[in-house]
């Protein structure tokens, strides 16, 4: 990319320009923040973005942070500084950072500051550009949205529904599933609702960006969805403003162009890590668990401006990591009170190979109410919650004493749990390239069809193999007979289960 080309962050500030000095001069740095001096006042604010002309490939983009005295700033930066010194001359932008939007973004991979990073065309020189600090919607122009976001994830539309225009997350330690998940919504966001789809990659690892790129393009989704990565290699200063840049992109759509979006951000958790990394290089005095004592304000500045207007709505899916499994980590604990839906992921289901591993008990969304999801579908839901939890009760007495010791009911209560747990697994579209199992989506409708089945014992007939991995009940008896007739003399072994299809071996209940 051309020199001139790469100056898009300055040349798009916005302000007036007389209320702001022209030039500045580096006068310290250390690591990610650097001091700039200013010959005299007035500062540019806080939040504000200056502009450094260095030898490097880019101009760096600075965000002031502090106000040191009447002439010097304390800034942080959002690229790395290797190379930077003292002397460089550095200029104010008259404004926050902004990031290009609209559909020329479409099918486009930035950086926090709106510079492409996939070896594409540069930008238009006309795109319209926001800045990444604003207020969310007023409340006057803000609305409650009570719509289903249906999503043909047969647990998640089931127990713990999405709404448009609000905010879910899914929670979980490493290693249980949330990156495939966010993949597969955006997906079905893009084939099932014919969406655009906003990717936030808040800290996470360079090859799940790659991978995502593919996957995207492979499934032709990628004309659909803007992409804003600040990845783990990057400085605080970038992993912490991610996420509002891809936030404003999001925005724009849905105030300028008026269409409903999908916001994915992965990982929430690291957008609150680099800002207690920021904090601690600021000097400022860190709360419980060694995090920012700005942690609430930060995730409510971001989560507030997650919001539904008239005609247009901004749906979020956030996924957030869990350290060490522990749900009452302040960052964790705090993203939640912001939630409409939350989706918990279990190291337990995942051990078991009951993908995808979201546990039901734990999973909630305001959504699961008969005047919304309707009376049947509320029904059902308590229903297969309380079979679960049954179950749980009960495995405990069956470690210690078998299930021989059951009473014929309780007997009947753990085979049908196991039947509906079985039932809510499901193959996933992005997966199929290392599973061989064809992705599928289910319609509500056959996902309460399913449940209501094999609550009520019209599924007894059924084998757990023959549940596991499936769409709806129907392809569950097709693969049921299919194995009947492959087992019969002279039957055909083709028409067996896959062995890559078949649950993994049950571990001790």
């Amino acid at each position: 990319m051309k020199r001139n080309e790469t100056r898009e962050p300055r040349a798009a500030a916005s302000g007036p320009a007389s209320t702001v000095p022209p030039k500045g001069e580096v006068v310290a740095v250390t690591s990610s923040v650097v001091d700039v001096r200013f010959a005299a006042p007035p500062l540019p604010p806080i939040g504000h973005a200056l502009s450094v002309l260095w030898d490097g490939d880019h101009p760096l983009i600075l965000e002031v942070q502090l106000h040191l005295d009447e002439h010097t700033v304390r800034t942080v930066a959002m690229q790395d500084t290797a190379g930077l010194r003292c002397g460089v001359a550095a200029r104010a932008l008259g404004g926050p950072i902004r990031i290009p939007a609209g559909a020329a973004v479409l099918g486009r991979m930035l950086d926090v500051v709106g510079t492409p990073v996939d070896h594409g065309p540069p930008l238009p020189e006309d795109i319209p550009r926001a800045p990444i600090h604003r207020a969310a919607p007023p409340l006057s122009e803000q609305v409650a949205p009570k719509e289903v976001f249906l999503t043909g994830i047969k647990i998640v539309d089931l127990l713990a529904p999405l709404l448009r225009g609000g905010k879910a997350a899914m929670f979980g330690g490493a290693g249980v599933g949330k990156t495939v998940l966010v993949m597969e919504l955006i997906r079905a966001t893009a084939t099932r609702h014919r969406g655009i789809s906003v990717f936030a990659g808040v800290g996470e690892r360079s090859r799940e960006g790659h991978e995502l790129w593919r996957d995207l393009e492979h499934s032709g989704v990628l004309s659909r969805t803007a992409m804003v990565f600040g990845q783990m290699n990057e400085p605080p200063g970038a992993r912490w403003r991610v996420a509002l840049s891809a936030l404003t992109v999001a925005e724009h759509f849905r105030d300028q162009e008026h269409r409903d979006v999908l916001l994915l951000m992965d990982n929430v958790y690291r957008f609150v890590q680099a800002g207690a990394e920021v904090s601690g290089l600021l000097g400022r005095l860190p709360s419980r668990v060694g995090y920012q004592p700005t942690l609430a304000s930060e995730i409510a500045e971001l989560e507030e401006r997650i919001a539904s207007v008239r005609g247009a709505a901004v749906t979020s899916i956030q996924a957030v990591y869990v350290p060490a499994d522990d749900f009452t980590d302040p960052a964790v604990a705090e993203t939640f009170t912001h939630l409409d839906s939350a989706i918990v992921l279990s190291r337990d289901m995942a051990a078991q190979g009951l993908y995808p591993a979201i546990d039901p008990l734990a999973s909630t969304s305001t959504l699961v109410d008969p005047r919304i999801v309707g009376a049947r579908h509320f029904r059902l839901a308590e229903r297969t919650r309380a079979l679960i939890e049954k179950y749980h009760e009960l495995r405990e007495v069956i470690s210690l004493l078998g299930i021989e010791e059951l009473s014929a009911r309780d007997r009947l209560a753990v085979a049908r749990a196991r039947r509906l747990m079985r039932f809510l697994t499901q193959p996933f579209a992005v997966t199929e390239y290392f599973t061989g199992i064809k992705g599928v989506s289910v319609a509500l409708e056959d996902t309460l069809d399913g449940v209501e089945a094999i609550l009520d014992g019209a599924a007894d007939d059924l084998d757990e193999d023959a549940l596991y991995m499936i769409g709806t009940l129907s392809d569950a008896r097709a693969r049921q007979a299919d194995g009947a007739r492959a087992d019969a003399p002279g039957g055909s072994g083709a028409a067996s289960v896959p062995a890559d299809t078949s649950p993994t071996p049950e571990v001790a209940p």
